[in-house]
């Protein structure tokens, strides 16, 4: 069973983590660090995928201000997302040239990561076909958008575990009019904590995608990108 190494970032604004990614991609591509997954909360964040529109950020510059909502126009696929607390996020750094070279299977086994998590809280999900991520009915439960360059990984999967879903009425959701977002605690008409879910899917992760997770500290990473 390979071993993927990972580091659990707490509550991180995005930008820091958009750059850390960016090393860590570099460095799994020329070999220097193994396979690693981050797992972690952003403070409040729009994010713009290679498919987005600047006219799917429905907020203008001074509410977003006021808010303390930053905006980010990224290299992953997809239209427009919101990241914030209550949301779990992970992104795997990986070499899919060990995970079976099929980009298709492995957005794939991100919403499966993701529907055996909102399993285990008593939430059925499913996929929508066309349309990325996880939905509960017609209302989004979580996000994949994903950037492979030379086989190496980044970017990943966000999943609503207990924020507050109107505040995805700020953007056009993947740039889909009309969808509603929700969240695990909302669908199962409890609080949910992170914690409790992060350690679910990091089970699952390692389930689905056949590793072994080992901890990495944070030291390390330090020394790796510093």
């Amino acid at each position: 069973m390979r071993e993927v190494a990972h580091a659990a970032l707490g509550r991180a604004p995005y930008g820091p983590v958009l750059d850390l990614q960016r090393r860590l991609h570099a460095l799994r591509g020329a070999g220097r660090i193994p396979d690693l997954l981050l797992s972690l909360e952003h403070e409040p964040t729009i994010t713009l995928g290679r498919l987005a529109s600047p006219d799917h950020i429905l907020a203008d510059p001074a509410l977003l201000a006021r808010l303390g909502v930053e905006v980010y126009r990224v290299e992953r696929g997809g239209g427009v997302t919101y990241h914030g607390p209550g949301q779990l996020v992970m992104y795997p750094i990986l070499d899919l040239r060990d995970h079976g070279r099929d980009l298709r299977r492995y957005v794939s086994c991100l919403e499966e990561v993701m529907i055996r998590t909102a399993a285990r809280f008593g939430v059925e999900a499913h996929r929508r076909p066309g349309f990325p991520g996880v939905w509960q009915g017609m209302r989004k439960l979580g996000s994949v958008g994903v950037h492979v360059r030379g086989w190496i990984t980044m970017h990943g999967l966000a999943l609503n575990v207990d924020l507050d879903p109107d505040l995805f009425s700020l953007i056009v959701p993947c740039g889909l009019h009309g969808v509603e977002a929700t969240s695990l605690a909302e669908l199962a008409a409890r609080p949910i904590p992170l914690e409790e879910v992060r350690a679910a899917a990091l089970d699952e992760f390692s389930r689905v995608f056949e590793v072994r997770l080992s901890p990495l500290d944070r030291g390390v990473l330090e020394r790796w990108t510093g």
